[in-house]
């Protein structure tokens, strides 16, 4: 579970409630018209941009966005670097029923016992590394398109709030609720955007690179072990997806060792 999303998108909701429910009653902030405008309007513009599959399985996608864990870096260069040492000591069949953290890296260790070349393990990974980014970045994107169009169907809303409130301003009656819709769409387009979209899109994308990152990393050890290169040196090769720091300290022992 991510509790930077969890909290961040339910703290901010938690703070808003608050402020409308120790100010005036909460029920002047609920109109069903204006929740109408806002959200299926929204929701329907965006399936006009988008696909049926794109549409909903930017959905499923959002669960990322909370509940989505991939292996730090250090650990995940460390479990290849031990694959690297079977691999050299027993051959690659060595490594058949081995258990591993990522069903990617699960996918390219069967390649290897299997016997690819390491430019069809290359070939093939970085296809599935593909489609797997443009999954990622389609659910951003579906996220990213209602974070725009909340607002403007906000707007939308309060113009039609005021044309409502304008045509009848002999009836005194009718203004109140014509202005309820006007500003309470306004206020539901900007919420729709600010707490909920726009923070799943960016938690979406910023998965998507994370991802890649470390989809890239796999395939650069998976090559080197089917081209059989020392596992010390395979370890220098990925650490440069370490930050600086952690890089040093995989220096530093080599250096100690030479």
């Amino acid at each position: 579970m991510d509790f930077a999303t969890l909290i961040g998108l339910v703290g901010a909701i938690v703070l808003i409630a608050s402020a409308v429910i120790l100010g005036v009653s909460p029920d002047v902030f609920l109109n069903g018209p204006s929740l109408l405008i806002v959200l299926g309007g929204s929701v329907l513009v965006v399936l006009a941009k988008f696909s049926f599959s794109q549409f909903f399985g930017a959905f499923g996608a959002a669960i990322r966005a909370f509940k989505f864990k991939l292996p730090e870096t250090r650990s995940a260069i460390d479990e290849l670097v031990d694959v690297a040492q079977v691999a050299r000591k027993e051959g690659v069949l060595g490594l058949e029923g081995r258990d591993v953290e990522s069903p990617f890296l699960g996918q390219g260790v069967q390649m290897l016992v299997d016997g690819q070349n390491g430019e069809t393990i290359k070939q093939l990974l970085s296809k599935e590394r593909l489609m797997t980014l443009d999954h990622n970045r389609s659910g951003a994107k579906v996220f990213t398109a209602l974070a725009d169009v909340g607002p403007a169907m906000g707007m939308i809303g309060t113009l039609i709030g005021l044309v409502q409130m304008l045509s009848n301003m002999e009836d005194p009656k009718s203004i109140g609720p014509a202005m309820a819709v006007a500003l309470l769409t306004t206020l539901y387009g900007a919420m729709l955007a600010t707490m909920i979209a726009s923070p799943i899109a960016d938690k979406l994308s910023l998965r998507m690179t994370e991802e890649a990152r470390m989809q890239s990393l796999y395939i650069d050890a998976l090559v080197a072990i089917q081209e059989g290169t020392n596992p010390r040196v395979i370890e220098q090769l990925l650490s440069s997806y370490l930050p600086p720091k952690e890089r040093n300290k995989v220096a530093e022992p080599e250096a100690a060792g030479g």
